[in-house]
């Protein structure tokens, strides 16, 4: 039966019936037909005898049934393109739309003083024409919602029954205009304060779009009604510092010290242009909530930001224990340009629903400014509305004029209810102007005059509403002008304190005052911190890692394979790479410290070895065999992300910048991959705790090495990182050993600091049989910057050093030559914060060398070879070798057998066995003085 939400009077006797029993009395009417009728509005199909009386009714009366159905359904869907959203009126607004005609469903004018039951009517009936003047009033005005894309019929029933009985029109009481009015009052005076005072400097001003102001105190008020008691925001600069200074209430005295050129202390010293910097803050609302507030620092980068925020709020759930998600809000303040053109956008919108990244919906505005720099919206997007990429997830959009306050601050309500009734993404575009150019000192007119000569004359929105309260006697004149003149005058007040007196600068650090990071400095220290772990432990992890539930079916392959770790375990033999991972992971759960993995396929692992996660065979329900290990252990949280590098590694990153003390892991299916992650790594990762003061243990996981797998298979641009390396800011290592990778992983979490940790993991020394570690050395020990020879050939007078798997490749060379008394081979493990002194004392240990070799695979304007070469030389005070692939643009060959030949080279090459014109070998000097073994030392 086709859906409908009005049900004609005309030829139809039961319904005509029901209609005069309805207004005499409606609860005596049955309650099947009642709900028959009242489902018709929310497009439910029926069955049974109503549905039959429907059906066997006149043809001319279900024709008019179905058209005003399609008529209601028509003004929900497309009501919006007759909404009044542009305050400039840079396009005429549309009076009509032909899709809307009556002509287009069958009906004629004759028809709009027919009767129709419906619950758009003020008494569950009324004419056609005040069923449209309905639709009209509710999605025709000042906002515009499109919502209709939704196939989930209760939240699209919620929307309706929220939006139509009010007509999309707040009944707010003269307290909360009077708070609109306030906000409005902070917004623009605190502009035009700044803009008189602190002239030419750039603050982006919000001037244009100070609704958003009022809009984000309306959502938190709201919010803390609801029971939140944490909001995490990210935005871009536009409009920043006035959020800092009207809604997270960062002193007035602050922000104007910024502007004198006393900046904020950070760690390392660097720090960032005002208009990038964080802050957090406790709200109380009106009604005596607290909520923290805390706004994510943001580079230039504008929607860079967007997963960080996402991954912040994640952590603060789970530290909260808010399972449901309802105590932790992220809002997302967007530009137009950005939101429509920026494809974090979309990748972030897809986290939204994802197990391992959901936070229970996102709160989106844009401010809408339609233009972005000097770019108009024809050529900005593709799309109608800005915001149209938010429909791939099915988010309600209100788009709403924003020099109507009541509506925006309307709009901003019920888009927190709705997040906190189903737990999902919604969308405010808020349609203003921006008043000024990009920034204060841009001129706009040269781009969009016609735009700007209408906002040049304009009044503002707080001078508009004021006007609105005054003439409706909400407010008298006197009273506006005291309320603008009493913020002004306090603006003054601090502003001529802090040039008398100055303020003394924040100290910004990574938070280790108190919270999770109370226990931990921002300092970077080399002492080895002990990370092993008892035989028993690792038995015990080992077993339980080897056994499912009863009635579960593994693949028979894993079966033997974890059968074979318990027998490597028993017998005290040697471990592979994925077994001493497990390792890891497994000790650090039982310590009570919680593991967070996720990137593409990490549970099983790209090159199929870790399989944290099994599938039973027959039921494909998985098992998680770490999660298993006994009462008291945390949580082991693994997950496959989507296709996406950016947003994943902002969301982990975000997640550490909040819980220091769990081991938070992104791992790039090849290391190439991370390439498509780079301002998350350029911006956030590499530079925070310079710029901004915000500390992170985040790690990355790189597969790396060479083994004629192509370009984009081979490198994961090591070089890139060494590049970024400064201020021990982050650490990068390239660990040859599982035991060493073991090792590595505890100290991330075991050592009383933070720094992210880049980490070049192996591929094919996954299944190498050299690349074992016995059991005992995860027993004692602990990471080594270095590793020295194993076999010490302490009379060598040839030394390579190098590292990750080339190492293997070098050793195995140099038995093959028999050059194992005359070649030493030392691996640098981890390359910054670069160990000196140990690498110094250990190269000491090989008086007779007079050949110094560096080693690498990669080509000599890749790898470690531009970082490491001048600090080998600064350390021993002469030039070392290089032995490697020649300068290239691509990073490997896409032929094996080329890379075999080039690989075959490099090493004979660097144990002294050949020089082929193939590989760069730059002359060996190894002495400044010749022979002289001082000159060594």
């Amino acid at each position: 039966m086709t859906r409908t939400s009005a049900v004609s009077r005309a030829n139809l006797d039961l319904v005509e019936e029901y209609q005069r029993r309805w207004r005499e009395d409606p609860e005596s009417v049955d309650a099947s037909w009642r709900n028959f009728f009242e489902g018709y509005d929310l497009g439910v199909s029926h069955s049974g005898p109503e549905a039959e009386a429907f059906a066997n009714a006149p043809p001319p009366a279900q024709q008019v049934v179905k058209a005003v159905t399609r008529l209601v359904d028509a003004y929900r869907e497309m009501g919006h393109n007759l909404a009044d959203l542009d305050p400039l009126k840079l396009t005429p607004r549309r009076q009509t739309d032909e899709q809307l005609e009556l002509g287009n469903f069958g009906l004629s004018e004759t028809d709009l003083d027919r009767e129709f039951y419906s619950k758009l009517g003020q008494n569950r009936h009324g004419t056609l024409r005040e069923i449209i003047g309905v639709l009209r009033e509710t999605y025709c005005r000042t906002i515009g919602v499109e919502f209709m894309h939704i196939r989930d019929l209760e939240i699209r029933r919620w929307l309706f029954e929220r939006m139509e009985p009010v007509r999309n029109h707040p009944q707010f009481d003269i307290k909360q205009k009077r708070r609109i009015i306030y906000k409005l009052n902070e917004a623009e005076l605190f502009e035009t304060f700044l803009h008189k005072n602190f002239v030419g400097q750039k603050r982006f001003s919000l001037e244009g779009g100070e609704m958003l102001i009022p809009l984000l105190d309306g959502v938190i008020e709201r919010s803390g009604s609801l029971g939140v008691q944490e909001i995490v925001i990210g935005m871009p600069h536009r409009g920043r510092l006035n959020v800092l200074a009207n809604i997270l209430h960062k002193p007035y005295g602050l922000i104007f010290s910024e502007f004198e050129g006393n900046m904020p202390e950070t760690v390392a010293g660097d720090g960032d242009v005002k208009y990038h910097l964080g802050f957090s803050a406790d709200h109380v609302t009106a009604d005596k909530q607290t909520v923290h507030l805390t706004l994510t620092p943001n580079p230039s980068h504008l929607e860079a930001v967007d997963p960080v925020v996402e991954g912040r709020m994640r952590a603060k759930q789970r530290q909260a224990k808010d399972a449901q998600r309802k105590l932790g809000i992220p809002i997302l303040i967007h530009g137009d340009a950005a939101f429509a053109g920026q494809g974090l956008v979309a990748e972030t919108l897809n986290l939204s629903q994802l197990p391992g990244y959901r936070t229970g919906g996102t709160i989106h505005i844009v401010v809408n400014n339609q233009i972005g720099f000097t770019t108009a919206p024809i050529d900005a997007r593709s799309t109608r509305y800005c915001t149209d990429v938010a429909k791939m997830i099915e988010a309600p959009i209100f788009h709403v004029n924003g020099e109507d306050p009541e509506a925006v601050v309307f709009v901003g309500e019920l888009a927190t209810d709705f997040r906190q009734q189903f737990g999902r993404d919604v969308v405010i575009d808020m349609v203003c102007y921006r008043r000024h150019g990009h920034n204060e000192g841009d001129e706009p007119g040269f781009t969009q005059p016609l735009m700007y000569d209408n906002i040049k004359n304009r009044i503002s929105v707080r001078e508009m509403y004021t006007e609105q309260l005054v003439t409706s006697g909400e407010l008298s004149s006197k009273e506006a002008e005291t309320i603008a003149e009493t913020f002004a005058d306090k603006l003054g007040q601090v502003l001529a304190e802090v040039k008398r007196e100055g303020v003394e600068p924040r100290t910004i650090s990574p938070g280790y005052s108190s919270g999770p990071w109370a226990d931990l400095t921002p300092n970077f220290s080399f002492t080895p911190i002990e990370t092993g772990v008892s035989y028993d432990v690792i038995k015990q992890i080992t077993a339980v890692a080897a056994a499912t539930p009863p009635g579960f079916t593994p693949n028979h392959k894993l079966v033997r394979i974890f059968q074979g770790r318990v027998k490597t375990v028993d017998e005290r033999g040697s471990l592979d790479w994925a077994h001493a991972e497990a390792l890891a992971f497994g000790s650090l759960l039982k310590e009570g410290t919680p593991v967070r993995l996720s990137g593409q396929d990490s549970r099983r692992g790209t090159f199929s070895q870790r399989h944290a996660v099994l599938i039973d065979q027959l039921t494909a329900q998985p098992w998680i065999p770490l999660n298993n290990l006994g009462d008291g252990q945390a949580q082991f949280c693994v997950y496959d992300s989507f296709l996406s590098e950016a947003a994943v590694l902002g969301f982990d990153y975000g997640y550490s910048l909040d819980e220091p003390n769990m081991l938070i892991m992104w791992e790039a299916q090849f290391g190439d991959f991370a390439n498509g992650a780079q301002v998350i790594v350029d911006q956030f990762i590499a530079s925070a705790e310079s710029k901004w003061g915000r500390g992170s243990g985040i790690v990355m996981l790189l597969p790396h090495g060479y083994e004629g797998q192509g370009p984009e298979h081979s490198s994961a641009r090591l070089e890139r990182y060494l590049q970024l390396c400064a201020e021990e800011n982050i650490q990068v290592c390239v660990p040859s050993t599982p035991a060493q990778y073991f090792h590595m992983l505890r100290r991330q979490v075991r050592r009383n600091f933070r720094k992210p940790l880049i980490v070049m993991t192996p591929k094919s020394l996954l299944r190498r049989k050299e690349a074992v570690s016995p059991v005992d050395q995860l027993v004692v020990g602990s990471f080594r910057d270095v590793l020295d020879d194993p076999t010490q050939p302490r009379a060598a007078r040839r030394l390579i050093l190098c590292s990750g798997k080339v190492y293997y490749d070098l050793a195995a060379k140099r038995a093959e030559a028999g050059k194992d008394k005359d070649v030493a081979i030392v691996r640098v493990e981890q390359l910054y914060p670069f160990p000196a002194e140990e690498l110094k004392k250990t190269l000491l240990g090989y008086p007779e060398v007079r050949d110094w070799v560096w080693a690498q695979e990669e080509s000599q304007n890749m790898g470690a070879w531009s970082f490491i070469a001048p600090r080998l030389e600064e350390l021993m005070g002469f030039p070392f070798q290089y032995v490697g692939r020649d300068a290239s643009a691509s990073p490997a060959t896409g032929s094996k057998l080329i890379h075999d030949r080039e690989q075959n080279e490099l090493v004979e090459a660097a144990v002294g066995a050949a020089v082929p014109h193939l590989v760069c070998a730059t002359p060996v000097r190894a002495l400044a003085a010749a022979g002289s073994r001082e000159g060594a030392r």
